[in-house]
């Protein structure tokens, strides 16, 4: 045949119409198989796509979020009261707050000439030609006067920077850890959006006093209010060595709501994870820097403060699912497309593995045309041997 003939013939077989044959095949253990992948199709559309998925729900993630927080607490450093205005990064409030929990302090900072630090590359020097003037480092301190001094009290030399003097590697004050800060209160105020179903939620309830209660995951779910300690816990952190180099501690707030039961099931549940990288020696833990500024004798001075503390970021995650046809109608096609896969494979396994004598495909496949005499099917489906009907699971093994 030639590419012509195929080519006409598979155009004329295109607009044949094929229809499924019903044949009862009388084999165990090939029911056995076709019933049993059809309960594990049923049995995974029913109990994990539309029970656990919900798969009938129409949802949405992604909800419009609002977060407050507000830090209480009073505690003492030597003889100076500490509260919030002095330990709190923002004093407004917002996804992120910080506490100050340890701090390094050059006091009586003022602009002037003095020796730069000899850890910045190309600081020493035994001679002026060692020190380019008007060049500043990237990791200096300031800029360089083309002078060579002392380095303050030592017998080495460094180059002379105008800047911020005396500076902060030399100067620095390290003052004790607020360790008392472990009872200090954050109160975190969380409104989410689901705007498609129109429903709003919050994670305070009623006429609750906030000043009096702390969060508990029984008791206590509408409290936003964690002690310090409490959060590092949870993080599983140790607050000691948070005072020492600072962290970034993650406040998780899930909503993950079914608006089909009652509202009281839609609530936020909490989870706490440190964020930044604590075996990372080049930058572990969270430290910033502000000054503090003044007048004296009128020339300005500021004392450098190099804060330590356990920032907190708060991550809001939300997913809203309601009732809907659409995605319940194409959930449930599906399933019943998903059903007739098996019996695609029955099929498969009884034409390659069973049908060794082709009995069965014989019955299976049949051509019928509108001309009786060209007519290829059988009235009876049934094999005839000996001229005696059998049934069509005899005479063939697996």
């Amino acid at each position: 045949m030639g590419l012509k003939g195929i080519v006409v013939e598979c155009f004329v077989g295109f607009w044949d119409y094929e229809t499924a044959k019903i044949m009862v095949v009388k084999n165990r253990p090939l029911g056995i198989i076709y019933r049993s992948v059809q309960f594990l199709i049923v049995t995974y559309f029913t109990w994990y796509v539309f029970i656990i998925q919900k798969a009938y729900q129409e949802i949405e993630t992604g909800p419009e979020s609002s977060i407050y927080t507000k830090m209480n607490g009073v505690a003492l450093s030597g003889d100076t009261v500490q509260d919030m205005v002095e330990y709190v990064r923002p004093s407004e409030g917002g996804d992120v707050i910080s506490a100050i929990l340890r701090k390094e302090v050059t006091h009586n900072q003022r602009q002037g000439v003095c020796a730069e630090h000899f850890s910045v590359p190309g600081a020493n020097c035994t001679e002026d030609s060692d020190c380019t003037p008007q060049e500043i480092g990237t990791e200096g301190n300031g800029k360089r006067t083309g002078l060579c001094v002392p380095y303050y009290n030592q017998t080495f030399k460094t180059c002379q920077i105008k800047s911020w003097c005396p500076i902060e590697e030399f100067a620095a004050v390290r003052e004790p850890a607020l360790k008392e800060a472990i009872n200090f209160t954050v109160f975190i105020k969380n409104t989410v959006h689901f705007p498609k179903f129109r429903v709003l939620r919050g994670n305070t309830k009623g006429k609750k006093n906030l000043h009096s209660c702390t969060y508990n995951a029984v008791t206590n779910i509408y409290c936003p209010v964690f002690t310090l300690g409490y959060i590092a816990k949870q993080a599983e952190e140790n607050f000691t060595e948070l005072c020492e180099t600072g962290g970034v501690i993650g406040v998780f707030i899930n909503w993950k709501c079914n608006l089909d039961l009652d509202p009281s099931e839609c609530y936020p549940q909490y989870a706490f994870r440190r964020l930044d990288l604590r075996k990372d020696l080049i930058s572990s833990g969270y430290n910033y820097r502000f000054g503090k500024y003044y007048s004296r004798n009128g020339s300005e001075y500021r004392s450098l403060v190099k804060a330590f503390g356990m920032r907190i970021d708060v991550i809001v995650h939300g997913e809203a699912g309601k009732f809907s046809v659409i995605p319940t109608i194409i959930n449930m096609v599906a399933a019943m497309t998903s059903v007739g896969i098996c019996s695609f494979l029955c099929d498969w396994i009884l034409l390659t593995f069973i049908d060794k004598n082709e009995i069965y495909s014989d019955m299976k496949f049949d051509g019928v045309t509108s001309d009786p005499s060209q007519d290829l099917a059988t009235e009876n489906t049934t094999v005839s041997q000996d001229l005696t009907h059998t049934d069509l699971s005899d005479n063939v093994q697996l």
